[in-house]
């Protein structure tokens, strides 16, 4: 399946030119991530299906002739031939709790509904999880000194993580990075992406710059550009 690019190429150019002028002046290695989202969250439809499915059958239990008078109500037209025998009753409780839960299955394929009914913690732990992941991969000791720094941004989730290799959180306490992440959010909650991801490269550029900064035998280690997902 073909996916549609989140940002375009003149918005990427945008991300790429800020990477490069926060650069020039650090030893540091800056890497943009941008993913659509960072999990499928189908744990956590499954669990709201088989917990729906769950309560629909326990109230069926608990309340048994309300259950069999309302089915002989709608399915018999008010008259019930014979008495509910218990395999009866057991079909009827069985067979609503798999109707119930293929139903709020299917309802939750809608990524709307199922990111609406995701807690926020969970959503927030999964983009860590999943900015530690792709840090590993393209940043952590990819570089000479071990100085890269991967900004990540979830799209469907509106999370955003900044994670740095070990020498520079040795030397620079998490909370200044909050600067970056609050100019990199007031950008993108205006619509501007590529200008928010740009704004927190170059506000992590100044830190960097401050305990890091570049020498004359400085290579750029890694590609300035954006990475999509």
């Amino acid at each position: 399946m073909v996916t549609m690019p989140i940002l375009s190429e003149a918005e990427h150019r945008i991300v790429s030119d800020a990477v490069e002028q926060a650069e020039a002046t650090t030893s540091g290695e800056i890497v943009p991530v941008i993913a659509q989202m960072s999990d499928g969250y189908s744990d956590i439809a499954l669990t709201w299906a088989a917990a729906l499915a769950f309560t629909v059958m326990s109230v069926l239990l608990a309340f048994p002739e309300a259950a069999t008078g309302q089915w002989d109500a709608v399915f018999a037209g008010g008259w019930s031939g014979e008495e509910w025998s218990l395999g009866n009753f057991a079909s009827l409780v069985v067979g609503s709790g798999l109707v119930v839960f293929a139903l709020v299955w299917l309802l939750l394929l809608i990524p709307a509904v199922r990111f609406a009914l995701i807690p926020g913690p969970i959503k927030t732990q999964r983009v860590r999880d999943a900015a530690i992941r792709h840090f590993k991969v393209g940043a952590d000791g990819q570089t000479h000194g071990k100085t890269g720094v991967l900004l990540y941004l979830s799209m469907s989730e509106h999370r955003a993580e900044i994670v740095a290799d070990e020498p520079i959180h040795e030397k620079v306490d998490p909370d200044v990075w909050g600067e970056a992440m609050a100019d990199m959010l007031a950008e993108i909650r205006e619509g501007r992406v590529a200008e928010g991801i740009a704004a927190g490269v170059r506000d992590v550029g100044v830190v960097l710059s401050q305990h890091f900064p570049r020498g004359s035998d400085d290579e750029n280690e890694l590609p300035d550009r954006l990475i999509e997902l």
